[in-house]
């Protein structure tokens, strides 16, 4: 219990502390216009209140990543708070605010033309592929995982659902922002916010009492050895634990908010701030799970047990908030992961429009982007493709160092503290490499081989910025 508490005063306080500092780093002018303001166009680009484009964001970002991940995370034991946290206040919550800030100063432009811009055409052509596929995936993942809950739930053929997922998927990906997702995901948002508080709160009163006390963070629990698997913690829990502590994935889904924002000064509330309550909904879904199963070898079997994180979910829900838990786990494992699946595709769509000049203000020309997109979903919908799922979780963290990177220089070229982008960004090289080396879905190395070379990569990264940053030209004031 102890180090929950501090890890959720930390973030809270971090928002407060480093939040304030990241933003001054930012590079913005409070008095200028943004492009939801200079160019809206009655379709991705409309001014919205704060609290509607805060709400949006966190939806967008979390869906069910921060609760599927947290789970996943427990089995690495307590340890998996000081990830969340600090992953949150120093990595997750500065790459989705300089996303979101980067793309707003560009005119709302998607991540990888962002890329471009900083880190040059090559790496901009390799990130409107990259980004690309790892959207359409998100997106099918999305489909097949809510249509397979609901057709167990109320007995549908799965297909009939998939179809009608993929209806309402195309509506939301070519309708205005506004008319679909403006409406429905400030309550789903809310909804999945009151979901965490109300475990929370169960969790306090049922196994905080004495009888059941959580296992604490001392020197045995920070250890490798505690995931039954034996799968050691550097790198396994960063790339394990994303959405709830950093992932490419948001630097994705910034940009749609972007063209959203009326001000400057609401980016922090919006893009810091999202991150920050996404790392607590994740903090707490993570102490849950650990309180509610007692070990990461409880974790692991009830994993097993209940089929997956899904499964858990419902039994952690109905199990602590009875009928209501019963409701909000329909809504945790099917309702959020379909709203990051719609704007996965609104996202996809944003980025080709923005490659290839396309306005997009003409239906018409909204639909001969989105369709062939669906063309592709359906295709994988009816293909097996877990093993190349299985290389999601690595290309998400992927995409969010290469975005880190690109932060860095953009902080550099504004003459502002980079350090705080591409430590971060080091950190995760690293991860990155360190984990394709020795994951059964990359080479299968012996670990310490993989983690040598992952440092070294990391630190001839880390070389080459600082021998070329030079070579980078300073903004003029």
């Amino acid at each position: 219990m102890i180090t929950f508490l501090i890890c959720l005063a930390i973030l809270v306080g971090g928002y407060f502390i480093y939040g304030s500092y990241v933003y001054k780093q930012a590079a913005l002018d409070e008095n200028q216009s943004t492009p939801a303001m200079t160019m809206e166009d009655g379709v991705d680009y409309i001014p919205m209140p704060l609290h509607k484009v805060l709400l949006i964001q966190f939806l967008n970002i979390a869906g069910t990543g921060p609760i599927f991940g947290a789970i996943l995370g427990a089995c690495f034991g307590p340890v998996a708070f000081l990830w969340i946290t600090f992953g949150t206040i120093f990595a997750g919550a500065v790459h989705d605010f300089l996303s979101g800030v980067v793309s707003m100063k560009h005119n709302g432009t998607s991540v990888s033309e962002i890329v471009g811009i900083y880190l040059g055409n090559g790496m901009k052509n390799v990130m409107r592929v990259f980004s690309v596929i790892l959207l359409i995936l998100v997106g099918t993942v999305f489909v097949i995982s809510p249509a397979g809950l609901l057709s167990t739930l109320t007995g549908i053929n799965q297909t009939i659902l998939v179809g009608i997922i993929i209806i309402y998927y195309i509506l939301a990906t070519v309708l205005p922002v506004d008319k679909i997702i403006g409406k429905i995901y400030p309550i789903f948002g809310i909804c999945l916010i009151l979901m965490a508080i109300g475990l929370c709160g169960s969790m306090f009163i049922n196994h905080f009492n004495g009888t059941a006390p959580m296992v604490e963070l001392n020197k045995e629990t920070f250890s490798a050895s505690l995931h039954p698997d034996g799968l050691n913690v550097f790198p396994f829990l960063f790339v394990t634990i994303a959405c709830g502590a950093l992932s490419g994935f948001h630097a994705t889904q910034s940009p749609m908010m972007a063209r959203c924002v009326r001000s400057p000064k609401e980016t922090k509330a919006v893009f810091y701030g999202a991150m920050v309550v996404e790392g607590i909904v994740a903090l707490i879904w993570c102490a849950v799970t650990i309180s509610f199963f007692k070990t990461p070898e409880g974790v692991s079997e009830a994993l097993a047990a209940n089929k997956g994180t899904a499964g858990v979910v419902n039994l952690v829900s109905k199990e602590l908030l009875g009928t209501v838990g019963s409701i909000l786990a329909v809504l945790g494992v099917v309702a959020c992961p379909i709203t990051s699946g719609d704007t996965a595709f609104r996202s996809a769509r944003l980025t080709i429009s923005d490659a290839f000049k396309i306005d997009q203000k003409k239906i018409a020309k909204r639909f001969i982007i989105a369709i062939p997109l669906f063309v592709v979903c359906i295709l994988l919908t009816i293909v097996n493709f877990e093993i190349i799922w299985r290389y999601f979780a690595w290309s998400n963290q992927t995409l969010a160092t290469i975005f880190l990177w690109t932060a860095g220089v953009y902080l550099y070229k504004n003459r502002k503290n980079y350090f705080i982008a591409i430590l971060p960004a080091t950190m995760m090289s690293y991860v990155c490499v360190s984990y394709i080396m020795q994951a059964k879905e990359g080479f299968r190395l012996p670990s310490n081989i993989s983690n040598i070379a992952g440092i070294i990569v990391a630190i001839a990264l880390f070389a080459f910025f600082m021998l070329k940053k030079g070579s980078i030209k300073i903004e003029e004031k």
